[in-house]
């Protein structure tokens, strides 16, 4: 799929490596066999960066707000997130060495920007670096264990918990109070009616959580929503943190 592109500035380039998790942790020697092929782009809701069934030959780094939702559809047009990424990760290709079909649908959930950077590069430097092919092994990880995570969650923990924790992870990687958020769209990616959500969101709205404008929600109690959140949403933090933490290595090296 063809994204938007920005012209890569010193300033854009500065923005992405400091506001993605993962391109934070690298060296300037790491960073300096990456930068030469990045590509930035500004990117909007509802766009799909990734179809089910195309090869992924590059890997995009969320930083300024992005948000991506890794979507199953299933047969009769219905879809459910599976997972969401922000700064803290990356989409495409990380599991996976070298280009391989994609299983999910990617699609933009909150807007942003994106460093782009080709698989093949990508690949080079993990021979290249220790660190490069080490972050991306405890990513994985990571990515590995927010699926999981949701199919418990999915399976056993009632709406109002499930939107609560959709809400904080948003909330954290747009890094901002105001979500542009649809309910249709909060729907969707929680997998149930529209009704239900309509109702969910007004019982927050009355405990003074969120305020609901057309097309966007406001998180007015953080605190609050982190009480009426299930645990699934501290469990993820907590493993990302271990695995990964803030230098790419986590507790466990």
């Amino acid at each position: 799929m063809e994204l938007p592109r920005i012209l890569p500035g010193d300033a854009g380039l500065d923005s992405a490596f400091a506001g993605n998790r993962l391109l934070r942790t690298l060296s300037a020697e790491d960073r300096a066999m990456l930068e030469p092929h990045v590509e930035l782009a500004a990117l909007e809701g509802g766009e799909t960066v990734l179809a089910v069934g195309e090869m992924t030959r590059r890997t995009l780094f969320p930083f300024d707000g992005l948000m991506v939702s890794m979507r199953r559809v299933l047969t009769g047009g219905r879809s459910v997130e599976v997972a969401a990424i922000g700064r803290e990760g990356a989409v495409g290709g990380i599991i996976s060495c070298g280009a391989a079909p994609a299983f999910t649908q990617a699609v933009v959930q909150l807007p942003g920007s994106a460093a782009i950077i080709p698989m093949t590069v990508l690949e080079d430097a993990k021979q290249a670096s220790p660190h490069i092919k080490n972050l991306f092994c405890r990513y994985s990880d990571a990515l590995l264990a927010q699926v999981m995570q949701s199919v418990a969650c999915n399976a056993f923990h009632p709406i109002e918990a499930r939107a609560a924790r959709w809400l904080l992870d948003a909330q954290d990687r747009a890094a901002s109070d105001r979500l542009e958020l649809t309910q249709e769209s909060l729907a969707g990616l929680l997998g149930v009616q529209r009704t239900t959500v309509n109702a969910v969101a007004r019982v927050l709205q009355e405990q003074g959580l969120i305020a609901y404008r057309r097309g966007a929600i406001q998180v007015l109690d953080r605190e609050g929503l982190r009480r009426v959140s299930c645990d699934c949403y501290e469990a993820v933090e907590r493993h990302f943190q271990e695995v990964l933490g803030e230098d790419g290595r986590g507790i466990a090296d």
